[in-house]
């Protein structure tokens, strides 16, 4: 890796703003990249939009569901006209900063087994690679094929090259996702192109690199003895709480009427 590289998922991170508004609790940046883009970047092609609010590190809960309406309006534009849904959550239920996808999942609320081949939300967590043997890629095409779901929102934590956007910016993109890519841990990639099937993908930074963190504060230019992966002390409260937002916004985008959790 180059001493130098900057480490991130985050598209207002590596590419210039193509749109931006500000309605006081929320800050909306869009962002596309195109072929050119993506070769020069090193990043898929894509629209990508970005959420940020610091109503979750500063514990404004009063303020979460204005956050769940906006982004549930997001994912709504992304996924327009479908009306199957599979939500999957990825990462390490048991390692706090990488639960995000578990805890979204365990809070959505599935209704496939009540509205049958209709308009349906259904879910699951595949765990990771190490605890399964198997690729969550594997899994997710395999219970694809058999549901035949319309998208696939896929949800994860992310990286990011700036440690104030952690908790606090919440993505949303057609361009899919590489499991395990914001810790140089990449598995195959979940898109369009390799599932065949439409693939959105949402998260919430919730780590930096240490590197990271000495180049903004420290300003130095010399090589880490050592790069480490840092996430925040609180960490446990931050994925709940994004957590519950992320499953408000996707259980309010594709609720279909009833929704029920057995």
């Amino acid at each position: 890796m180059d001493k130098y590289a900057v480490y991130t998922d985050m598209a207002v991170e590596f590419c210039k703003h193509k749109h931006n508004k500000d309605d006081g609790l929320i800050k909306y940046y869009e962002v596309n990249v195109d072929e050119t883009m993506s070769k020069q970047l090193g990043k898929p092609c894509g629209k990508y939009a970005t959420l940020e609010t610091t109503a979750v590190v500063k514990g404004e809960n009063t303020q979460y569901k204005r956050v769940i309406d906006a982004l549930s309006s997001c994912l709504k534009s992304y996924c327009n006209g479908c009306d199957r849904v599979m939500a999957v959550g990825l990462g390490n239920p048991d390692l706090t900063a990488d639960a995000l996808g578990d805890r979204v999942f365990k809070r959505l609320c599935v209704n496939r087994h009540l509205n049958g081949d209709n308009k349906y939300l259904c879910a699951l967590t595949p765990n990771v690679l190490g605890m399964t043997g198997i690729e969550s890629f594997d899994i997710i095409s395999a219970v694809a094929d058999r549901v035949k779901p319309d998208v696939i929102v896929v949800v994860d934590a992310l990286t990011a090259a700036a440690a104030n956007r952690i908790a606090t910016a919440f993505q949303v993109t057609d361009s899919g996702i590489t499991p395990g890519s914001g810790v140089e841990n990449h598995r195959r990639r979940l898109d369009e192109r390799t599932l065949g099937i439409r693939t959105v993908s949402v998260g919430v930074p919730l780590v930096v690199y240490s590197s990271t963190i000495v180049r903004d504060y420290c300003a130095c230019d010399t090589e880490p003895r050592c790069d480490m992966i840092v996430t925040p002390k609180d960490v446990d409260i931050l994925v709940e709480d994004c957590a519950s937002i992320i499953a408000g916004a996707i259980n309010n985008a594709f609720s279909f009427g009833r929704s029920v959790r057995a």
